[in-house]
């Protein structure tokens, strides 16, 4: 502060009265606003000079991550847009692949259940028929065992009336005895 009071103080002698007058009139100090001026210059050289580069970098570099940043979140934006597109794609398949599986274990399941109500109706059919065998068989043995009684029957009733000879009431009075000896 010195230095600046001594400078004003030497401009001072060497003003003019005129020009003084406006200013003083005005309530401006000229050699004080001259002081500020140059003071202002240098100021204003300084930083341009050493503060305005470096500042101007900072701002540049700031804009340049600002850039990059938006550049990676629009990447970011369209891959997860593929993503999404993808995974939409990818489950559209699982679902057709899914009914796909359905479908066919509904087939499947469909052919199971045919063959097994063939193999049941084929089953019933080859018991019914081995039960048809069966009852000709028995029907067949019946029909023998009763011929075999009945020959056995005559032959002893054939024994009997040969034995002796008898009026009708007496061969059918041996007959029925002869049926009650044969059951």
């Amino acid at each position: 502060m010195n230095f600046l009071t001594t400078l004003a103080n030497a401009g001072e002698a060497t003003a003019e009265p005129a020009q003084e007058g406006i200013f003083s009139a005005l309530g401006i100090d000229l050699q004080l606003l001259i002081v500020q001026i140059v003071a202002f210059l240098i100021l204003v050289w300084l930083l341009g000079k050493f503060v305005y580069p470096l500042l101007m970098k900072s701002v540049d570099e700031r804009q340049k991550n600002i850039e990059e940043a938006a550049k990676a979140a629009k990447q970011a934006q369209e891959s997860a847009a593929e993503s999404e597109a993808e995974t939409a794609e990818l489950l559209a398949t699982a679902r057709k692949e899914a009914a796909e599986i359905v479908a066919t274990a509904k087939t499947e399941a469909a052919d199971i259940a045919s063959a097994s109500e063939e193999k049941a109706r084929t089953s019933a059919e080859k018991i019914v028929a081995d039960a048809h065998a069966q009852v000709a068989k028995d029907i067949e043995k019946a029909r023998r065992e009763l011929h075999d009684e009945t020959l056995e029957l005559i032959a002893l009733a054939t024994e009997k009336i040969v034995r002796k000879k008898l009026d009708k009431k007496a061969d059918e009075a041996l007959i029925v005895e002869a049926l009650k000896e044969a059951k």
